[in-house]
Protein backbone atom coordinates (compact mmCIF):
# COMPACT_ATOMS: atom_id res chain seq x y z
CA UNK A 1 0.00 0.00 0.00
CA UNK A 2 1.21 3.52 -0.75
CA UNK A 3 2.50 5.71 2.04
CA UNK A 4 -0.36 7.55 3.75
CA UNK A 5 1.47 10.87 3.62
CA UNK A 6 2.13 10.47 -0.11
CA UNK A 7 -1.53 9.60 -0.73
CA UNK A 8 -2.62 12.88 0.86
CA UNK A 9 0.29 14.85 -0.60
CA UNK A 10 1.55 16.21 2.73
CA UNK A 11 4.88 16.12 4.56
CA UNK A 12 5.43 13.81 7.52
CA UNK A 13 5.43 16.80 9.89
CA UNK A 14 2.15 18.21 8.54
CA UNK A 15 -0.23 19.68 11.11
CA UNK A 16 -3.71 18.20 11.70
CA UNK A 17 -5.28 21.15 9.87
CA UNK A 18 -2.98 20.62 6.87
CA UNK A 19 -3.87 16.92 6.80
CA UNK A 20 -7.60 17.68 6.98
CA UNK A 21 -7.37 20.30 4.22
CA UNK A 22 -5.35 17.97 1.98
CA UNK A 23 -7.83 15.16 2.56
CA UNK A 24 -10.84 17.29 1.60
CA UNK A 25 -9.05 18.37 -1.59
CA UNK A 26 -8.12 14.82 -2.53
CA UNK A 27 -11.58 13.47 -1.72
CA UNK A 28 -13.19 16.00 -4.06
CA UNK A 29 -10.67 15.26 -6.82
CA UNK A 30 -11.03 11.47 -6.55
CA UNK A 31 -14.77 11.31 -5.95
CA UNK A 32 -16.15 8.69 -8.36
CA UNK A 33 -18.94 11.05 -9.42
CA UNK A 34 -16.28 13.51 -10.56
CA UNK A 35 -14.43 10.75 -12.46
CA UNK A 36 -17.13 8.73 -14.23
CA UNK A 37 -14.67 7.45 -16.87
CA UNK A 38 -11.97 6.42 -14.39
CA UNK A 39 -12.55 2.87 -13.17
CA UNK A 40 -9.87 3.23 -10.50
CA UNK A 41 -11.34 6.38 -8.95
CA UNK A 42 -13.35 4.54 -6.29
CA UNK A 43 -10.32 2.49 -5.18
CA UNK A 44 -8.17 5.63 -4.95
CA UNK A 45 -10.98 7.30 -3.03
CA UNK A 46 -10.97 4.43 -0.49
CA UNK A 47 -7.18 4.60 -0.07
CA UNK A 48 -7.30 8.32 0.65
CA UNK A 49 -10.09 7.77 3.19
CA UNK A 50 -7.99 5.11 4.96
CA UNK A 51 -4.96 7.38 5.02
CA UNK A 52 -6.97 10.19 6.60
CA UNK A 53 -8.51 7.84 9.17
CA UNK A 54 -5.02 6.89 10.40
CA UNK A 55 -3.32 10.30 10.21
CA UNK A 56 -6.24 12.17 11.82
CA UNK A 57 -5.95 10.00 14.96
CA UNK A 58 -2.90 11.14 17.01
CA UNK A 59 -2.29 7.70 18.54
CA UNK A 60 -2.73 5.83 15.26
CA UNK A 61 -0.50 8.34 13.49
CA UNK A 62 2.25 7.89 16.09
CA UNK A 63 2.15 4.11 15.63
CA UNK A 64 2.15 4.48 11.85
CA UNK A 65 5.16 6.83 11.96
CA UNK A 66 7.05 4.30 14.07
CA UNK A 67 6.02 0.95 12.64
CA UNK A 68 4.25 1.68 9.34
CA UNK A 69 1.26 -0.49 8.40
CA UNK A 70 2.17 -3.02 11.11
CA UNK A 71 1.54 -0.38 13.75
CA UNK A 72 -2.06 0.26 12.69
CA UNK A 73 -3.24 -3.26 12.05
CA UNK A 74 -3.22 -3.14 8.26
CA UNK A 75 -6.17 -1.92 6.26
CA UNK A 76 -7.84 1.05 7.82
CA UNK A 77 -7.76 -0.05 11.45
CA UNK A 78 -5.91 1.78 14.17
CA UNK A 79 -6.35 -1.01 16.65
CA UNK A 80 -4.01 -3.69 17.88
CA UNK A 81 -0.66 -3.90 19.59
CA UNK A 82 2.58 -4.33 17.65
CA UNK A 83 4.01 -6.78 20.18
CA UNK A 84 0.77 -8.69 20.78
CA UNK A 85 0.25 -9.16 17.06
CA UNK A 86 3.69 -10.62 16.43
CA UNK A 87 6.40 -8.00 15.79
CA UNK A 88 9.47 -8.42 18.03
CA UNK A 89 7.84 -11.32 19.86
CA UNK A 90 8.13 -13.46 16.74
CA UNK A 91 11.83 -12.67 16.47
CA UNK A 92 12.50 -13.85 20.03
CA UNK A 93 10.40 -16.95 19.34
CA UNK A 94 12.56 -17.79 16.34
CA UNK A 95 15.91 -17.54 18.17
CA UNK A 96 15.09 -18.38 21.78
CA UNK A 97 11.79 -20.28 21.65
CA UNK A 98 9.90 -17.80 23.81
CA UNK A 99 8.51 -14.27 24.04
CA UNK A 100 10.24 -12.05 26.64
CA UNK A 101 7.28 -9.67 26.60
CA UNK A 102 4.70 -12.19 27.73
CA UNK A 103 6.13 -15.67 28.37
CA UNK A 104 5.41 -18.60 26.11
CA UNK A 105 3.03 -18.02 23.24
CA UNK A 106 -0.39 -19.63 23.68
CA UNK A 107 -2.57 -21.42 21.14
CA UNK A 108 -3.18 -19.56 17.93
CA UNK A 109 -6.86 -20.48 17.76
CA UNK A 110 -9.18 -19.87 14.81
CA UNK A 111 -8.06 -16.95 12.63
CA UNK A 112 -9.89 -13.65 12.69
CA UNK A 113 -12.25 -12.91 9.81
CA UNK A 114 -11.56 -10.40 7.07
CA UNK A 115 -12.31 -6.70 7.27
CA UNK A 116 -14.88 -5.59 4.71
CA UNK A 117 -15.45 -2.30 2.91
CA UNK A 118 -18.50 -0.82 1.25
CA UNK A 119 -19.36 2.56 -0.28
CA UNK A 120 -22.73 3.95 0.81
CA UNK A 121 -24.52 6.77 -1.03
CA UNK A 122 -26.52 9.17 1.15
CA UNK A 123 -28.60 12.26 0.44
CA UNK A 124 -27.36 15.76 1.24
CA UNK A 125 -29.94 16.19 4.01
CA UNK A 126 -28.97 12.83 5.57
CA UNK A 127 -25.35 13.97 5.77
CA UNK A 128 -26.40 17.22 7.44
CA UNK A 129 -28.88 15.88 9.98
CA UNK A 130 -27.80 12.25 10.34
CA UNK A 131 -29.78 9.13 9.48
CA UNK A 132 -30.13 5.40 9.95
CA UNK A 133 -28.95 3.83 6.73
CA UNK A 134 -29.40 0.23 5.49
CA UNK A 135 -26.08 -1.09 4.18
CA UNK A 136 -25.93 -4.31 2.16
CA UNK A 137 -22.73 -6.34 2.18
CA UNK A 138 -21.61 -9.74 0.92
CA UNK A 139 -20.04 -11.38 3.95
CA UNK A 140 -19.31 -14.63 5.81
CA UNK A 141 -21.53 -15.56 8.77
CA UNK A 142 -21.38 -18.42 11.25
CA UNK A 143 -22.97 -21.61 9.93
CA UNK A 144 -26.26 -22.28 11.70
CA UNK A 145 -26.11 -26.05 11.13
CA UNK A 146 -22.85 -26.57 13.03
CA UNK A 147 -22.95 -23.35 15.10
CA UNK A 148 -19.63 -22.30 13.61
CA UNK A 149 -17.61 -25.38 14.64
CA UNK A 150 -17.35 -26.87 11.15
CA UNK A 151 -18.25 -30.35 12.49
CA UNK A 152 -21.05 -32.47 11.05
CA UNK A 153 -24.23 -33.37 12.92
CA UNK A 154 -23.57 -35.49 16.00
CA UNK A 155 -19.81 -34.83 15.95
CA UNK A 156 -17.45 -32.20 17.28
CA UNK A 157 -13.88 -31.08 16.57
CA UNK A 158 -11.10 -33.04 18.27
CA UNK A 159 -7.74 -31.87 19.55
CA UNK A 160 -5.06 -31.89 16.88
CA UNK A 161 -2.55 -34.67 17.56
CA UNK A 162 0.23 -32.95 15.63
CA UNK A 163 0.36 -29.86 17.88
CA UNK A 164 -1.55 -31.10 20.95
CA UNK A 165 -4.08 -28.33 20.49
CA UNK A 166 -1.52 -25.51 20.59
CA UNK A 167 -1.94 -24.62 16.92
CA UNK A 168 1.82 -24.24 16.50
CA UNK A 169 4.77 -26.55 16.06
CA UNK A 170 8.41 -25.85 16.82
CA UNK A 171 11.25 -26.92 14.57
CA UNK A 172 14.84 -27.20 15.73
CA UNK A 173 17.78 -26.79 13.37
CA UNK A 174 21.50 -26.26 13.74
CA UNK A 175 23.27 -23.17 12.43
CA UNK A 176 26.59 -21.39 12.80
CA UNK A 177 25.06 -19.59 15.77
CA UNK A 178 24.04 -22.83 17.41
CA UNK A 179 20.64 -24.38 17.85
CA UNK A 180 17.77 -22.37 16.43
CA UNK A 181 14.11 -22.95 17.23
CA UNK A 182 11.44 -21.64 14.87
CA UNK A 183 7.70 -21.64 15.53
CA UNK A 184 5.23 -22.19 12.71
CA UNK A 185 1.49 -22.70 12.39
CA UNK A 186 0.51 -26.34 12.48
CA UNK A 187 -0.13 -27.55 8.94
CA UNK A 188 -2.54 -30.30 9.99
CA UNK A 189 -5.04 -28.03 11.77
CA UNK A 190 -4.06 -24.76 10.05
CA UNK A 191 -3.22 -23.21 13.42
CA UNK A 192 -6.67 -23.78 14.92
CA UNK A 193 -5.61 -26.49 17.38
CA UNK A 194 -8.53 -28.75 16.48
CA UNK A 195 -9.33 -31.07 13.60
CA UNK A 196 -12.74 -31.73 12.09
CA UNK A 197 -13.03 -35.42 11.24
CA UNK A 198 -16.56 -35.19 9.82
CA UNK A 199 -17.09 -31.83 8.12
CA UNK A 200 -20.46 -30.10 8.20
CA UNK A 201 -22.23 -30.59 4.86
CA UNK A 202 -23.66 -27.06 4.88
CA UNK A 203 -20.32 -25.25 5.15
CA UNK A 204 -17.86 -28.00 4.13
CA UNK A 205 -16.16 -27.79 7.51
CA UNK A 206 -15.45 -24.05 7.33
CA UNK A 207 -17.87 -23.13 10.11
CA UNK A 208 -19.12 -20.20 8.04
CA UNK A 209 -21.22 -19.54 4.95
CA UNK A 210 -21.11 -16.68 2.47
CA UNK A 211 -24.34 -14.72 2.24
CA UNK A 212 -25.80 -11.23 1.86
CA UNK A 213 -26.39 -9.25 5.04
CA UNK A 214 -28.07 -5.90 5.67
CA UNK A 215 -26.92 -3.78 8.59
CA UNK A 216 -28.65 -0.67 9.90
CA UNK A 217 -25.90 1.94 10.22
CA UNK A 218 -26.29 5.08 12.34
CA UNK A 219 -24.82 7.98 10.36
CA UNK A 220 -23.98 10.92 12.64
CA UNK A 221 -25.01 14.45 11.70
CA UNK A 222 -22.32 16.44 9.92
CA UNK A 223 -20.56 13.74 7.87
CA UNK A 224 -19.24 14.52 4.41
CA UNK A 225 -18.05 12.70 1.33
CA UNK A 226 -15.03 10.63 2.35
CA UNK A 227 -16.14 10.11 5.95
CA UNK A 228 -15.62 6.50 7.04
CA UNK A 229 -17.66 4.68 9.67
CA UNK A 230 -16.07 1.69 11.38
CA UNK A 231 -18.44 -1.04 12.59
CA UNK A 232 -16.46 -3.27 14.93
CA UNK A 233 -17.24 -6.95 14.56
CA UNK A 234 -19.50 -6.47 11.53
CA UNK A 235 -16.98 -7.86 9.04
CA UNK A 236 -16.67 -11.49 7.94
CA UNK A 237 -16.47 -14.09 10.70
CA UNK A 238 -13.35 -16.22 10.83
CA UNK A 239 -13.40 -19.93 9.94
CA UNK A 240 -14.47 -22.41 12.61
CA UNK A 241 -15.40 -19.97 15.31
CA UNK A 242 -12.88 -17.24 14.52
CA UNK A 243 -13.82 -13.71 15.57
CA UNK A 244 -15.34 -11.31 13.05
CA UNK A 245 -13.42 -8.55 11.33
CA UNK A 246 -14.66 -4.99 11.03
CA UNK A 247 -16.85 -3.31 8.44
CA UNK A 248 -15.74 0.03 7.00
CA UNK A 249 -18.50 2.13 5.44
CA UNK A 250 -17.16 4.90 3.17
CA UNK A 251 -19.78 7.61 2.69
CA UNK A 252 -20.51 9.37 -0.58
CA UNK A 253 -22.85 12.37 -0.34
CA UNK A 254 -25.08 13.17 -3.32
CA UNK A 255 -25.00 16.77 -4.56
CA UNK A 256 -27.98 19.03 -3.84
CA UNK A 257 -29.82 21.00 -6.52
CA UNK A 258 -29.79 24.23 -4.48
CA UNK A 259 -27.14 23.96 -1.78
CA UNK A 260 -23.39 23.51 -1.80
CA UNK A 261 -21.32 22.66 1.24
CA UNK A 262 -18.26 24.65 2.32
CA UNK A 263 -16.91 22.98 5.45
CA UNK A 264 -19.67 23.36 8.02
CA UNK A 265 -21.32 26.18 6.08
CA UNK A 266 -23.99 25.78 3.40
CA UNK A 267 -24.01 28.13 0.41
CA UNK A 268 -26.92 28.89 -1.91
CA UNK A 269 -27.71 31.48 -4.59
CA UNK A 270 -30.83 33.67 -4.60
CA UNK A 271 -32.10 35.23 -7.82
CA UNK A 272 -33.92 38.57 -7.50
CA UNK A 273 -35.03 41.12 -10.08
CA UNK A 274 -33.53 44.55 -10.74
CA UNK A 275 -36.56 46.22 -9.15
CA UNK A 276 -36.33 44.04 -6.03
CA UNK A 277 -32.64 44.80 -5.67
CA UNK A 278 -33.18 48.54 -6.14
CA UNK A 279 -36.31 48.97 -4.04
CA UNK A 280 -35.94 46.15 -1.52
CA UNK A 281 -38.30 43.27 -0.77
CA UNK A 282 -38.92 40.32 1.53
CA UNK A 283 -38.20 36.79 0.31
CA UNK A 284 -39.53 33.50 1.68
CA UNK A 285 -36.32 31.45 1.51
CA UNK A 286 -36.40 27.64 1.56
CA UNK A 287 -33.66 26.40 3.92
CA UNK A 288 -32.71 22.94 5.18
CA UNK A 289 -34.69 23.74 8.34
CA UNK A 290 -37.78 25.06 6.58
CA UNK A 291 -38.93 28.41 5.21
CA UNK A 292 -37.15 31.52 6.57
CA UNK A 293 -38.07 35.16 5.93
CA UNK A 294 -35.12 37.04 4.41
CA UNK A 295 -35.41 40.86 4.12
CA UNK A 296 -33.63 42.35 1.08
CA UNK A 297 -32.80 46.03 1.75
CA UNK A 298 -33.05 48.69 -1.00
CA UNK A 299 -29.92 49.06 -3.08
CA UNK A 300 -28.76 45.45 -2.69
CA UNK A 301 -25.87 44.79 -5.05
CA UNK A 302 -25.20 41.60 -7.06
CA UNK A 303 -22.98 39.21 -5.11
CA UNK A 304 -24.01 40.47 -1.68
CA UNK A 305 -23.96 37.71 0.93
CA UNK A 306 -26.60 37.33 3.63
CA UNK A 307 -25.70 35.01 6.51
CA UNK A 308 -28.21 33.00 8.52
CA UNK A 309 -26.42 31.90 11.68
CA UNK A 310 -26.73 28.30 12.82
CA UNK A 311 -28.47 27.07 9.67
CA UNK A 312 -25.51 25.12 8.33
CA UNK A 313 -23.98 21.71 9.08
CA UNK A 314 -23.52 20.36 12.64
CA UNK A 315 -19.89 20.10 13.75
CA UNK A 316 -18.90 16.44 14.04
CA UNK A 317 -16.44 16.92 16.90
CA UNK A 318 -17.86 20.02 18.53
CA UNK A 319 -20.98 21.94 19.38
CA UNK A 320 -23.25 24.05 17.25
CA UNK A 321 -23.71 24.34 13.51
CA UNK A 322 -22.23 26.31 10.67
CA UNK A 323 -24.06 29.06 8.82
CA UNK A 324 -26.20 29.35 5.70
CA UNK A 325 -24.69 31.88 3.28
CA UNK A 326 -27.10 33.32 0.69
CA UNK A 327 -25.42 34.92 -2.34
CA UNK A 328 -27.68 37.38 -4.18
CA UNK A 329 -27.75 37.32 -7.98
CA UNK A 330 -29.60 40.16 -9.77
CA UNK A 331 -31.35 38.77 -12.85
CA UNK A 332 -31.43 41.13 -15.85
CA UNK A 333 -34.41 40.52 -18.17
CA UNK A 334 -33.48 39.52 -21.72
CA UNK A 335 -36.83 40.47 -23.30
CA UNK A 336 -38.86 43.61 -22.61
CA UNK A 337 -42.21 44.86 -23.86
CA UNK A 338 -42.40 48.27 -25.50
CA UNK A 339 -43.99 49.67 -22.35
CA UNK A 340 -41.24 48.25 -20.15
CA UNK A 341 -38.56 49.60 -22.46
CA UNK A 342 -40.18 53.04 -22.41
CA UNK A 343 -40.25 53.07 -18.60
CA UNK A 344 -36.57 52.10 -18.38
CA UNK A 345 -35.62 54.76 -20.93
CA UNK A 346 -37.50 57.39 -18.92
CA UNK A 347 -35.61 56.23 -15.81
CA UNK A 348 -32.28 56.37 -17.63
CA UNK A 349 -33.10 59.87 -18.90
CA UNK A 350 -33.99 61.03 -15.38
CA UNK A 351 -30.68 59.65 -14.06
CA UNK A 352 -28.64 61.07 -16.94
CA UNK A 353 -27.56 57.65 -18.16
CA UNK A 354 -26.74 56.92 -21.79
CA UNK A 355 -28.49 53.86 -23.25
CA UNK A 356 -28.68 52.35 -26.71
CA UNK A 357 -31.26 53.95 -29.02
CA UNK A 358 -34.56 52.20 -29.44
CA UNK A 359 -34.80 49.85 -32.39
CA UNK A 360 -37.31 51.03 -35.05
CA UNK A 361 -39.99 48.74 -36.32
CA UNK A 362 -40.31 47.66 -39.97
CA UNK A 363 -42.92 50.29 -40.99
CA UNK A 364 -41.08 53.02 -39.09
CA UNK A 365 -37.90 52.27 -41.08
CA UNK A 366 -39.85 52.48 -44.41
CA UNK A 367 -41.42 55.82 -43.42
CA UNK A 368 -38.01 57.21 -42.47
CA UNK A 369 -36.56 56.13 -45.83
CA UNK A 370 -39.13 58.18 -47.85
CA UNK A 371 -39.16 61.25 -45.62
Amino acid sequence: MSDHYELLGVSRDASPDEIKKAYRTKARQLHPDANPDDASAEEKFKQVAKAYEVLSDPEARARYDRFGEAGVGGAGGASGDFFAGGGLGDIFDAFFGGNPFGGQRGPSGPPRGQDLEVVADIAFEQAVFGATLPVNVRTALACDDCEGTGAGAGTKPVTCSACDGVGQVQRVRQSLLGQMISTQACQRCQGVGQVVATPCSACQGQGRVVTDKTYQVDVPAGVDTGSTLRLTGRGAVGPRGGSAGDLYVHLRVAPHDRYERDGVDVVTELDISFAQAALGTTIDLETLDGVETLPIPPGTQPGRVFTLRGRGVPRLQGRGRGDLRVVVQVVVPTKLTDAESALLRDLAKMRGEDVAPAEQGFFSRIKSAFS
